[in-house]
Order: structure tokens, then C-alpha cells, then sequence
């Protein structure tokens, strides 16, 4: 009788899931407490923005990404909405330009100096005001530049351009109930949203009309989320009618029945889903849990296979995710989520353990970049374009234990060792060394002469038994990196 191997093989199989150290969080951050599900952090490769109690109107921090530490109460905010902010976003496509939803019914566009605020910032760039309610939901368009989409409590999805500060489309007759969310597809010609009628809508923006419609995609009456996947297929996550949490997976041709539909837990707080095309992998994170799940999904049934979980201590408050392009190539981090506590804001790193240290093609295929595929014009005029793609390679930088093997000098001139006490330092040392070595010994004469000579020669062989020792350890140390790359440590 033969036993097949049950376990699928997947290189994602083995994420691990690290918080980092002390040091490297942010600190002392009060973080808003409205009662909205949002993710109220958004990170790109330059600044991390995290949204802020604030007396008297709306207000979220803007800081760059190497500013860690205690976060002083004095440190400028945004703070031009005259409402608590529910949502905000970075533009794909300029990383200083930031997008913020409030509930004083407006949408604001902010320009960040290029090297963070050194003031309040209270004049946003553009104010877009459309709606009649709060606004709780701000993306960007994936392709167009200054496409921006807004989403209120009046059940109206507005569509702006945002260089010209026009509405561009008004949709307020697909949602008859409060709207949770809205998600864009690859190219940015449809979308998708989650409404509190429970069904999932994928809409087309420039026609204004449903493309498909799924009732009650998940029974329970707690908020649901929807996102559009890389291929085109929809992914949901929500509540079963005994309010359990639910994931599934959907394909718009056929909305009938889901493709997979799992079951989680029976915690109340709402799923938020990050996705990453490039890897296909989901990562699910509820609003007051102290986890994260992650799923791959695949062309073969079950459709979405758990992977892991990364669990800490402390409930979330909020979650925001970093781009591709703002990853740590050379370390094989795959994805970085930047944790909001109730007074901080804490990285996780996401990486997937490899021996080699060469840069990873499989982990890193081609990504979006920066660049805007389309402007708002040709957008509206009916084109659509996917993303223009950069490579990770030129972001990837050898690790130093790759450097040690062949610059032993640099290493030591490098690591200034203390040496026998009275001695100058090593550098002028081997300098003196050098000079008195082509020195005649005759040329020396007198007591004052000899006396440096003695004293020359105990730094001489004081910086030889340096040396030797410094040999030995490096010897060592590549012997011990040489069993840990062939897995025998």
C-alpha cells in the first residue's frame, strides 16, 4: 500500500512573519478611535501616514519612512478637514501625493514636501466636494494618473480627475445601502464593492452600469469586503448567517455558487484582505485580532490554501500595506504590514527563509512601478492599459556576510581594535611601522633614537599578534557561514 504526500508543495509554504525591534516602531501615536472599518494607515516607499485623533476637525500624521522612534506631540499633522478623517490613500504614481475622505463630506488631495512636514499642513493641493455625507472610502485609480474614486455614507460612488478637480462620474443609483468598501481591477476598466445589502457589485465606471451582481454573497449582517484578484476572479471576505467569518472566492462569469468558500472563526471583527498579484497570496487581518492569516490562491481546487499565520500579542487597531517596490529585496521580504496598537505603529516583515543570497527571480517577477500607464483623458475616452511593470533586480544589494569572503583587509581596517595600552592607533601605527622597516638601523643614533625604535617594534609586534588573531577568527567565521549555507548548523 502506498501513501501519497498529502502536503502541497508551495514556496510560500514557510512565510515567516517577524515584528521588528523596539527601535524601529513608531511610538507614542495616538491613533484615531472613530468606529469605521477602516485600515486608517497607508504606507508607500517614502512615508508612513497613520490617522490621529485631533481635537476640533480631522487630522493624520505624515512621517518618513526613517523617522522611528517617540513620535514627539508637537509633530505637524494634516489637519485641513473640519471632520474626523475615515480614510486615506497614497497615489500610486507620485509618492508624495496623498488622497483623504472625512466626515465633513469632502475629499481633500495633499502635496508632502519631499522630506516630511517641518509644518501643520492645512492647505490641501485640491478640495472635491460632491457628496452629502461623510466620505468613507478613498482609492486611486491602478493605471490612470489623477483618476481618484470616493465613496460616502450617501450611497454615491463619485469618480474625480483630480488635476483638474472636476467630477468626472456620478453613480448613485447602483448602491441602495451604506457601501464598505470598493476595489479596482487590474487595468482599472471595472471595479467591485461590498454594500451592506450583502451583495457584491462589479460595476463599469464609464458606462455606469452593472456588470454582475451577487445577493448575499455572505448571509451574516456584520460588514463584508470585496476585492478584485489579478486574474480577474472576485474575493470576498465576510459572515455566515450564525456569524461566523467567512472567505470565498468568486468568478464574475459565473455568481452563482463560489468557487471556494471557507470558514474561519467565530470573532466579530471585520476581515480586511491585502493582496498581492504577484505572488497571488491573500493576507487576511481583522480589525481587534492579534493575527494575520495568509492564503495562496491557485487554479486548482480548493482554490484558496492556507499557508500560516503570524501571531503577536497586542489587537490591531488598523493595518496598512507596503507596495513591492518599497521591499527589502536582498532579505527575501515578500510583504511588510505596518501594525497599529492603540499609542503605536509597528512593522511586520514578511519573508521567505532562503539559503542562497543571490537575488530571488521566483519571489520577484516584474512588478508596478511608479509610472502611469494612461492619463485621466485617454482613460475616459475608453482605453485601458495595464500597469507598466519595472524589475526588483536593480533594488537588490549583496548581503555583507557575501563581502566577507573576499575582503579580509577591509575588514580589519575597518574594525579598529584597541591595542597595547600607550599604543597610538593601529592606521598610524602600521604607518610608522612601514616608515621605520625601510629605515637604515644605522641612520639611528643616540638614546632618543633607540628608545623609539623599542617602542616601534612592541607596536610591531603587538599589530602581529593582532593580526594573527584577526586571521584566526575570520577563519572561523567562514567555516561556520560555510556549514550554515550547507544546512549542517
Amino acid at each position: 500500500m502506498s501513501f501519497r504526500k498529502v502536503v502541497r508543495q508551495s514556496k510560500f509554504r514557510h512565510v515567516f512573519g517577524q515584528p521588528v525591534k523596539n527601535d524601529q516602531c513608531y511610538e507614542d501615536i495616538r491613533v484615531s478611535r472613530v468606529t469605521w472599518d477602516s485600515t486608517f494607515c497607508a504606507v508607500n516607499p517614502k512615508f508612513l501616514a497613520v490617522i490621529v485623533e485631533a481635537s476640533g476637525g480631522g487630522a493624520f500624521l505624515v512621517l518618513p519612512l526613517s523617522k522611528t522612534g517617540r513620535i514627539d506631540k508637537a509633530y505637524p499633522t494634516v489637519c485641513g478637514h473640519t471632520g474626523p478623517v475615515l480614510d486615506i490613500d497614497w497615489c500610486p504614481h507620485n509618492d508624495e501625493v496623498i488622497a483623504s475622505g472625512s466626515e465633513d463630506c469632502t475629499v481633500m488631495v495633499w502635496q508632502i514636501p519631499e522630506n516630511g512636514l517641518a509644518a501643520p499642513l492645512t492647505e490641501p493641493v485640491v478640495v472635491l466636494e460632491g457628496h452629502t455625507k461623510r466620505v468613507g472610502i478613498i482609492t486611486w485609480h491602478p493605471t490612470a494618473r489623477n483618476v481618484l474614486l470616493s465613496a460616502g455614507c450617501d450611497n454615491v460612488v463619485l469618480i474625480w480627475n483630480v488635476g483638474t478637480a472636476e467630477e468626472l462620474y456620478r453613480l448613485d443609483s447602483l448602491h441602495p445601502d451604506l457601501i464598505y468598501n470598493v476595489s479596482w481591477n487590474h487595468n482599472g476598466s471595472l471595479f467591485c464593492s461590498a454594500c451592506k445589502d450583502k451583495s457584491v457589485r462589479i460595476i463599469d465606471p464609464r458606462r455606469g452600469t452593472l456588470v454582475a451582481e451577487r445577493e448575499k454573497a455572505h448571509e451574516g449582517a456584520r460588514p463584508m469586503r470585496a476585492i478584485f484578484l489579478a486574474d480577474g476572479k472576485v474575493f470576498t471576505t465576510g459572515f455566515s448567517r450564525m456569524s461566523e467569518r467567512q472567505l470565498a472566492l468568486w468568478d464574475p462569469e459565473n455568481f452563482k455558487e463560489p468557487m471556494a468558500l471557507q470558514e474561519l472563526d467565530s470573532s466579530n471583527g471585520a476581515l480586511l484582505p491585502f493582496y498581492d498579484p504577484d505572488t497571488s497570496v491573500v493576507y487576511v487581518c481583522g480589525k481587534g485580532d492579534s493575527s494575520i492569516r495568509y492564503f495562496e490562491i491557485t487554479d486548482e481546487p480548493p482554490y484558496i490554501h492556507f499557508l500560516n499565520t503570524f501571531t503577536s500579542k497586542e489587537p490591531q487597531r488598523g493595518m496598512g500595506s507596503m507596495p513591492k517596490r518599497g521591499l527589502e529585496v536582498s532579505k527575501c521580504e515578500i510583504a511588510r504590514f505596518y501594525k497599529l496598537h492603540e499609542r503605536k505603529c509597528e512593522p511586520i516583515v514578511m519573508t521567505v527563509p532562503r539559503k542562497s543570497d543571490l537575488f530571488q527571480d521566483d519571489l520577484y517577477p516584474d512588478t508596478a512601478g511608479p509610472e502611469a500607464a494612461l492619463e485621466a483623458e485617454e482613460w475616459v475616452s475608453g482605453r485601458d492599459a495595464d500597469p507598466i511593470l519595472i524589475s526588483l533586480r536593480e533594488a537588490y544589494v549583496p548581503s555583507k556576510q557575501r563581502d566577507l569572503k573576499v575582503s579580509r583587509r577591509n575588514v580589519l581596517s575597518d574594525s579598529r581594535p584597541a591595542v597595547a595600552p600607550g599604543s597610538a592607533r593601529p592606521g598610524a601605527s602600521t604607518f610608522a611601522a612601514s616608515t621605520t622597516a625601510t629605515t637604515p638601523s644605522g641612520s639611528l643614533t643616540g638614546a632618543r633614537e633607540a628608545g623609539k625604535l623599542e617602542e616601534v617594534m612592541q607596536e610591531l609586534r603587538a599589530l602581529r599578534a593582532l593580526v594573527k588573531e584577526q586571521g584566526e577568527r575570520i577563519s572561523r567565521l567562514e567555516e561556520q557561514l560555510g556549514r550554515m549555507e550547507n544546512g549542517d548548523a
